[in-house]
């Protein structure tokens, strides 16, 4: 906001100069506070243009520029920065044209391109644990932000149901089944999935159906006990997904592609590329061709293909439904996939460039100080609903987004439980509380004004005033950078940083006297742009924005 300000004077200094600004120059924040408010290279970038040294481009834009009153102070810096130190009436100006927006930061800058952002899609072999609940906080928050920012993004949910590991799930849910009807299974097998999700699922199958299971062929059998299973945990990592505020426009499944023929239409279109190959009975990629560190088993000696083929087929039917970017949400444990993807996109004449990776690196749960150790086979899992039933959704959410994507996390559950400021979660949310109470105290005694007027905003003249006011300034900028670098943790920082400055702000004014109607009103106006704002932040993370704690 302040900075489109600043840029619009300087290009306007330009045009009254007859100057040239064809090439893109910056209006930055400087690090250091000694630099100025604000900072901009324009000098820098168009002297050479202009045929002009930058540092005479720059007095020459600074002469101008101090006939406007929106600058206290302009000087030059290093080969020709400009440092600009603002007077309150320019964010003064700023300040009335937030507070204006209801839907403040909202822009076109997407311009409606159509991105698939694809994330979680975990085996459908057991309850969603805290490594999937991450990736649904990291991929719903950077869906919501593309999304406010002009974007037509769509989450998608890939079901890997037709793997090794699917039949290995109808074989565990056999043998609870059988346990429920007296005979004795002995140990366990050990690859077998060893989770009491397993033995409910036994159980309502057993009250479903009885021992007619064991009427049907091996077959039909195994086929029915994967269907079974499969619906049962696909519900209910939906109905967890949707409990964590998350829900997707699709869920697209490995069994049904396969089904439609679209795993052999990409071994077709590999071949007429003339990009494959036999060795050993097998059918190859020759991926290397195309910048991969080996070539890639398709097809196996026995007829079978592998998990890459219908991987490939999946995002070749994301471009058929014209998406224009692929942002695939991993864990770390997928880095080998890049390169294969990659080399088929550009085997089959696509830009690989549309398809982008974000590997979220994995999450250690601590309690007491200690690390909790999980196994999905063993059935020692912390699931994302036992996780929000411990710490609640939103303190869940908010621990997932706080953390940048290449960054492990330790996800302190004592941290994430605490009532106080020490829990940043608890520590923003309070801020808005705080605001609430504080309106609804002024309203009971009748000094909240019915309108805010444009004129009461000259009394916000205090440093602490006009640093929250060029915090808010920032977002519209911040939340188009977070959607370009998919870097929502960046939201979880400003909403900190605002909380911060607000809880300051409060413990050195008084926000609200009688005696001094006007600068209460002034006041009122700035908390109140603080909590829509406030709110706004908290509603892009899926985090609720109480108004009383």
């Amino acid at each position: 906001m302040i900075k489109e300000i600043l840029h619009h004077h300087i290009t306007s200094v330009m045009d009254a100069l007859s100057y040239s600004h064809e090439k893109d120059f910056i209006v930055e924040t400087p690090n250091n506070s000694e630099f100025g408010d604000y900072s901009t290279n324009a000098a820098l970038v168009l002297g050479k243009e202009n045929k002009m040294a930058p540092k005479i481009l720059a007095e020459k834009l600074i002469k101008e520029l101090k006939k406007n009153k929106s600058y206290k102070k302009l000087e030059i810096a290093g080969p020709g920065f400009i440092n600009f130190y603002l007077s309150p009436t320019l964010y003064q100006q700023a300040f009335w044209e937030i507070f204006k927006l209801e839907e403040y930061g909202k822009s076109e800058y997407g311009n409606k391109e159509k991105v698939l952002l694809e994330f979680v899609s975990a085996n459908p072999t057991g309850p969603l644990n805290i490594v999937s609940a991450r990736a649904a906080a990291f991929g719903d928050t950077l869906y919501r932000i593309m999304k406010y920012v002009g974007f037509a993004p769509a989450r998608e949910f890939y079901i890997n149901d037709a793997g090794n590991q699917v039949d290995i799930l109808a074989e565990s849910l056999e043998l609870r089944l059988r346990e429920l009807h007296g005979e004795k299974i002995g140990d366990f097998p050990y690859e077998a999935y060893h989770g009491e999700y397993v033995k409910h699922l036994a159980q309502r199958l057993n009250a479903l159906e009885g021992s007619r299971v064991f009427m049907l062929t091996e077959k039909d059998r195994m086929e029915h006990l994967k269907e079974f299973a499969l619906s049962e945990l696909l519900e209910m990592q939906r109905l967890s997904l949707e409990k964590f505020g998350v829900t997707f426009e699709g869920w697209v499944s490995e069994k049904t592609l396969r089904m439609e023929g679209v795993v052999e239409e990409v071994l077709s279109y590999l071949t007429e590329a003339d990009c494959t190959y036999e060795k050993e009975d097998a059918i190859w990629f020759c991926s290397t061709k195309f910048g991969d560190d080996k070539d890639r088993v398709l097809m196996k000696s026995d007829g079978s293909i592998t998990y890459f083929v219908p991987d490939l087929a999946y995002h070749l039917t994301k471009i058929q439904r014209g998406f224009t970017k692929l942002i695939d949400v991993f864990g770390p444990d997928h880095h080998g996939y890049v390169p294969r993807i990659r080399a088929a996109f550009r085997a089959l004449n696509y830009d690989d460039t549309m398809l982008e990776i974000i590997f979220l690196q994995q999450v250690n749960l601590f309690e007491s100080g200690e690390r909790v150790k999980m196994s999905k086979r063993a059935g020692k899992i912390v699931s994302m609903d036992d996780l929000v039933s411990v710490v609640g959704k939103d303190s869940a959410r908010y621990f997932f987004i706080a953390r940048k994507a290449n960054a492990h996390l330790n996800f302190d559950l004592e941290l994430a439980m605490k009532q106080n400021n020490e829990n940043p979660v608890y520590y923003c949310q309070y801020a808005h509380a705080r605001i609430c109470s504080i309106i609804k105290k002024a309203r009971k005694d009748k000094i909240y004004p019915k309108h805010f007027k444009k004129e009461m905003v000259s009394k916000l003249t205090k440093p602490e005033e006009l640093a929250i006011i060029q915090k808010l300034a920032d977002l519209p900028e911040l939340l188009i950078l977070i959607s370009i670098h998919r870097e929502p943790h960046r939201l979880a920082t400003y909403l900190e940083e605002l909380a911060g400055m607000l809880h300051r702000y409060y413990a050195h004014y008084q926000i609200v006297s009688a005696k001094n109607l006007d600068m209460s009103h002034a006041r009122l106006m700035l908390i109140h742009t603080v909590k829509h704002v406030m709110a706004i932040c908290f509603d892009l993370m899926g985090i609720s924005a109480p108004e009383k704690m």
